[in-house]
């Protein structure tokens, strides 16, 4: 019932706009993923680019051999998130900034579009890969969301990998909060660091660290979507961000797969990831019209970037903001990295 959305495979199968990668292809698997948007620096130091540069390679590749074995496009985007997560130089798991009480709180979501059946999980602080927590959520209870001092009782519960909280709070994370406290605001990924009178400036980039989150499709249109994340720096103790409100941060149905990323409370208000796949549904919109139109329409300028699949493996990575650290691949071997 998509067979007029196959006609866009006979576009050039590489086309750069303005603050995006689009990729069509006929039928065939497509992978996404992101590491955060926001004002990232066009002189961010190279090593500092480089190690997120190379973790989103080596993740792609992770993600394209995992479909190439034709795993699930769940097991795929949880399987590329628990990696983000791992790497301390994005905004989730170990690299997860700091709430204005010194701790983290992390979040995260995951979807299949196929069932609509989702997962979702808040307020983490011992819980190593907060999206797998969330996929048991899904699989293993009867409810979507979890939080706090519930997620981690189930966590226990179900033997997830748990740790101190300490291991989640690196010096750069520290001095990021410090600069944060003294600037009195709270920041979303990649704000810049701001000289603190009578203390040392943060090194430019060292702490500047996004978001996470991974959509896939199968040769045979199946979707999945997940996201993972730290939060806003100097948060409240307690807020929840839009990463893990399934249709704002997070979504997935049998027309798209959504992961958003930039400042939560804009993402919440225009409902980004579902408004996306309603364009798609109920309008007839490409993959690419609806994004556009998401990220240019609903969203104030400098808040928002998403990555996206269809069913049909047309890949999009918009974004309002300077920047956004991205990759996507499609089964006819396209790929592509970026970041500006």
């Amino acid at each position: 019932n998509h067979v007029w959305c196959y006609s866009f495979s006979l576009l050039k199968p590489i086309t750069k706009t303005r603050g995006a990668i689009i990729i069509s292809v006929s039928m065939g698997w497509a992978i996404a993923l992101h590491g955060g948007a926001g004002d990232i620096p066009r002189d961010l130091p190279p090593e500092l680019r480089e190690l997120r540069e190379s973790c989103l390679h080596r993740c792609l590749g992770i993600a394209i051999d995992a479909l190439n074995s034709h795993k699930s496009p769940l097991d795929v985007v949880e399987l590329v998130v628990r990696e983000l997560e791992n790497d301390p130089h994005f905004n989730a798991g170990k690299g997860s900034v700091l709430t204005n009480n010194g701790t983290v709180e992390m979040e995260a979501c995951i979807m299949d579009g196929s069932t609509k059946n989702c997962g979702a999980v808040s307020g983490l602080t011992t819980v190593v890969n907060a999206v797998s927590l969330a996929r048991l959520v899904m699989e293993k209870t009867p409810h979507i969301y979890l939080a706090f001092k519930g997620a981690e009782a189930f966590a226990r519960e179900q033997g997830v990998e748990t740790v101190d909280s300490s291991h989640f709070i690196t010096p750069q994370n520290i001095e990021r909060l410090k600069q944060a406290k003294a600037a009195n605001s709270v920041q979303v990924d990649y704000t810049q660091p701001i000289p603190i009178v009578d203390e040392p400036p943060v090194s430019n980039g060292d702490s500047q660290i996004g978001t996470v989150g991974c959509v896939a499709v199968d040769s045979s249109g199946n979707l999945a979507a997940a996201t993972s994340t730290g939060g806003l720096v100097n948060k409240m103790v307690g807020r929840i961000g839009d990463t893990p409100l399934v249709g704002a941060g997070t979504y997935a149905n049998k027309f798209c797969a959504v992961s958003c990323t930039g400042k939560g409370e804009e993402i919440i208000r225009a409902t980004v990831a579902r408004d996306v796949a309603a364009l798609m549904e109920y309008k007839g919109l490409t993959l690419k019209e609806a994004t556009d139109y998401v990220i240019k329409e609903s969203t104030p300028k400098g808040t928002t970037g998403l990555i996206a699949v269809s069913s049909t493996g047309e890949v999009v990575t918009p974004f309002n903001t300077t920047g956004m650290f991205r990759a996507c691949a499609t089964q006819d071997g396209k790929t592509q990295i970026g970041i500006w």
